[in-house]
């Protein structure tokens, strides 16, 4: 899969992502790093085919509008950059499976939802 990591989510996102065969990007990767507007953030996903990964609710709310980027939502609140990673390591094959038929996925600390 493809994926594209928003400015609020550490760049190592991108390295447990890329280590398990997928091709990640961060915004940081972008022409305007961070400062890189969602619409173009958005206009880079759709053009790549690649899923934006975000804690921004916006991209949740441009999703219900246009049905567009396929996106997947961290709502974990708060927590470090290793629980993250463990949590997102357990729940990849998961969101890999998930992604096979919806284009809108959420992972909290418990739970992986499924927006249809």
């Amino acid at each position: 899969m493809k994926f594209l990591i928003d400015a609020q989510l550490p760049r190592r996102f991108v390295i447990w992502l890329n280590e398990a065969g997928h091709d990640a990007l961060h915004t940081l990767d972008l022409p305007l790093k961070n400062r890189t507007p969602d619409s173009e953030v958005i206009a880079r996903a759709v053009l790549d085919g690649r899923v934006v990964v975000s804690k921004d609710n916006d991209f949740v709310q441009t999703f219900l509008l246009t049905g567009e980027p396929s996106l997947l939502l961290i709502s974990t609140g708060n927590i470090s950059n290793s629980s993250l990673e463990k949590l997102v390591r357990a729940n990849l094959v998961g969101i890999e499976t998930a992604f096979a038929s919806s284009r809108f996925v959420e992972i909290t600390q418990n739970t992986l939802v499924i927006h249809e």
